[in-house]
């Protein structure tokens, strides 16, 4: 299995980007895919998920109304649009699954893909 993310960059703050996950190996639309990141000095966090065959997501707190998930089941590959960025998203996101209906712990996931970076400034 292999979760390739992408999509990273440096931009200020109010600017957009798009993460991919591209999958290998696996069905994203069998497996709850989701979004995590880490920031330097802190634990990494949940970001966002979308559920095993279903369109039902879930999103931190800190993301909502800003971060959208989605799923291609064609091209086989999560996104993470993020929009309205702030510096305190500056973190590597990582890319994650489980064979389950949903994932929004990083002790329940099954296979990480790399991180991408993202970098905020004000």
């Amino acid at each position: 299995v292999q979760l390739q993310a992408s999509g990273g960059g440096l931009v200020q703050a109010g600017e957009s980007l798009r993460l991919s996950c591209a999958a290998s190996g696996l069905t994203v639309r069998r497996h709850a895919m989701a979004w995590f990141r880490q920031a330097p000095g802190k634990e990494r966090e949940f970001v966002s998920a979308i559920r095993q065959g279903e369109d039902t997501t879930d999103y931190a707190d800190s993301v909502k109304g800003r971060f959208t998930i989605s799923r291609d089941n064609a091209r086989n590959t999560v996104y993470l649009q993020m929009n309205n960025l702030k510096p305190e998203d500056t973190a590597v996101y990582h890319c994650a699954s489980r064979y389950d209906l949903q994932l929004s712990s990083s002790r329940d996931v099954q296979y990480w893909g790399q991180g991408t970076q993202v970098t905020v400034s004000s």
